[in-house]
């Protein structure tokens, strides 16, 4: 039963906002020209990835760390986090004098690994997965007495992380959507709180990556709901459960939840990337994902959360490769060609007349239905996009070749 009044409320964030003055920096809010020419409207982007840190996080970390008595201070704290709560928890702890100790999974992006020994924290590298080093932080608590600082599920994380909405406010007074980026529901509840009471004409929506998607099953449920299994690139909102808190928080005041799939975070990366020069993370790229999927869902003016920039080198290239593909700036074709001295290339030198650039070629003359003399030429080419794809693949079945548009790059 969701309650009638959310476990934190303006109030709360208000005093959230007093305790982080001078610890967080109040991040600009960026317009975005080819995002509002898209949708119609002005869209504006919060730059959490500019925060320090590198996220959103440490607003909430610290709000929580910052609140323990002398007691719980002198045992220390303890946090599991792929990277970002637990950079967060860490400067938090290293500001406030008290020893940290975070979990992470062994396969935790080594940036953030890195980064987050140099706040000062003792690392642990411990499971598969997220909830290995849930399990872990939570028996270290039991075992040592030092504080379990969860990354999402507690008032005052809900609270901190809110003073980005207080931010929102006042930089877009006539703001009518914020779109935000959800995990296990901690800054999308915080946002809620700090907008909805003031200004309940706003709406605040949710966007979650498909293959992590916990928040749909839960409020039709009405209550939170483990999901099976997670496949997604956004690791920063790969949560399989909402919170006991954040789930009556969000329930009550969040107006709807949207999800995005992998190839439009890839998207939203690359947009962000080159029109809006932001690096941002998958997860701090899916607010974006939501508005280029579909530009006229949203009432304008929009402001779309990039909630961190934290993202592996590795990964930044996949995604990256990934986003192009999406975006039809990749074009794989099987091309049919005489097998002559010379066909291939007058077949190169008619995808460089439509301004194509060829990244990869091969010949394959044992395909399953190819006619004798005939040989298939595969070939992967750098493109402008989906218009320029249609003219490029027209052009050479004008000049007779057979082309085969299935083919993967």
């Amino acid at each position: 039963m969701v309650p009638a009044v959310p476990p934190v409320g303006l109030a709360d964030v208000l005093s959230a906002r007093d305790l982080l003055a001078g610890v967080v920096t109040p991040t600009p809010i960026a317009g975005s020209r080819a995002l509002s020419e898209l949708c119609g409207g002005k869209v504006w982007l919060k730059c959490e990835n500019l925060q320090r840190t590198g996220s959103f996080k440490i607003r909430g970390a610290y709000t929580r760390i910052a609140r323990l008595d002398d007691a719980q201070r002198a045992r220390g704290v303890v946090a599991a986090s792929a990277g970002n709560h637990a950079q967060g928890v860490a400067l938090a702890a290293q500001m406030l004098g008290i020893e940290a100790t975070v979990f992470m999974p062994e396969r935790a992006a080594l940036p953030k690994v890195g980064a987050t020994r140099g706040y000062g924290a003792q690392v642990h590298l411990v499971g598969e997965t997220i909830e290995g080093s849930i399990a872990a932080a939570r028996e270290f608590s039991d075992r040592t007495g030092a504080v379990f600082v969860h990354p999402f599920d507690h008032a005052d994380i809900i609270a901190g992380q809110g003073t980005v909405g207080l931010e929102i406010l006042e930089q877009v007074p006539d703001v009518r959507t914020v779109l935000v980026c959800t995990g296990g529901g901690g800054l999308l509840g915080g946002i809620a709180a700090a907008v909805k009471e003031t200004r309940p004409d706003v709406a605040v929506v949710g966007v979650q990556a498909s293959g992590a998607a916990a928040w749909a099953p839960s409020l039709a449920a009405g209550g939170p709901q483990t999901l099976p299994s997670m496949h997604t690139i956004a690791d920063g909102i790969a949560v399989g459960r909402p919170g006991d808190i954040t789930f009556p928080q969000v329930a009550a005041l969040v107006d709807e939840i949207v999800t995005v799939d992998e190839n439009a975070l890839s998207r939203a990366l690359l947009h962000c990337l080159e029109r809006a020069k932001m690096l941002v993370e998958p997860a701090g790229a899916a607010a974006v994902a939501a508005l280029l999927d579909d530009p006229g869902r949203f009432e304008t003016p929009v402001v779309a959360v990039l909630s961190g920039g934290n993202v592996d080198p590795l990964v930044l290239g996949h995604v990256i490769r990934h986003g192009l593909v999406a975006a039809a700036r990749y074009l794989a074709l099987r091309v049919r060609v005489d097998d002559r001295p010379g066909a291939l290339a007058t077949l190169l030198a008619q995808i460089g007349e439509q301004g194509a650039n060829v990244l990869d070629v091969a010949h394959s003359w044992i395909a399953g239905a190819l006619p004798l003399g005939d040989v298939d030429v595969d070939v992967t080419l750098e493109t402008r996009g989906p218009e320029h794809c249609a003219a490029l693949v027209a052009a050479l079945r004008a000049a007779g070749h057979v082309v085969d548009e299935t083919v993967r790059p």
